[in-house]
């Protein structure tokens, strides 16, 4: 059997999870590391990483509820409704009547805000066009497998 095949024999679940412990490990500090490198470009930007967040799901999701956005990315709606709020006081979303829902407005992008998270993307873009390490989309698919069912184990944690 050679390295490959043996490296891609089905773990036992003590292997499994070992394996899985290092990408956690891998996981946080590269998050916060983010957050931080986002944090230093707000004053190019005036986008904190919560309503940079909300921006880019609005760009991708559509018009949303606050409690929907909360859910799709697991924080709490308290949290979103600031961002929310902050981003509206840029101007960069707006509120919209909810046919489905009277009480609970849909969040919408403006013109202005698809500029705004259209500028942060085609920067972080050009950042991330200097990973190195010869990575291929297929090791960029495996990671997203990976990541998607690390994320689907915990998709009963209540976020709000």
């Amino acid at each position: 059997m050679n390295e490959r095949t043996a490296s891609a024999a089905r773990p036992s679940p003590d292997e499994l999870g070992e394996r899985l412990t290092e990408v956690f490990d891998l996981v946080g500090p590269l998050y916060r590391r983010v957050h931080r490198k986002v944090e230093e470009a707000a004053p190019i930007e005036g986008l904190s990483v919560g309503v940079r967040a909300v921006l880019d799901l609005l760009r991708t999701q559509g018009s949303m509820t606050v409690p929907q956005m909360g859910r799709a990315q697991a924080l709490s709606r308290q949290f979103v409704q600031r961002m929310v709020n902050d981003a509206a006081r840029l101007g960069l979303v707006e509120s919209v009547t909810n046919p489905a829902h009277r009480r609970s407005s849909l969040i919408r992008l403006t013109d202005r805000g698809r500029d705004a998270i259209g500028a942060v993307r085609a920067r972080e873009h050009a950042l991330l066009r200097r990973v190195g390490g010869d990575l291929t989309l297929d090791d960029i698919d495996a990671c997203l497998r990976v990541l998607g069912a690390m994320h689907a184990l915990f998709d009963d944690v209540e976020v709000d």
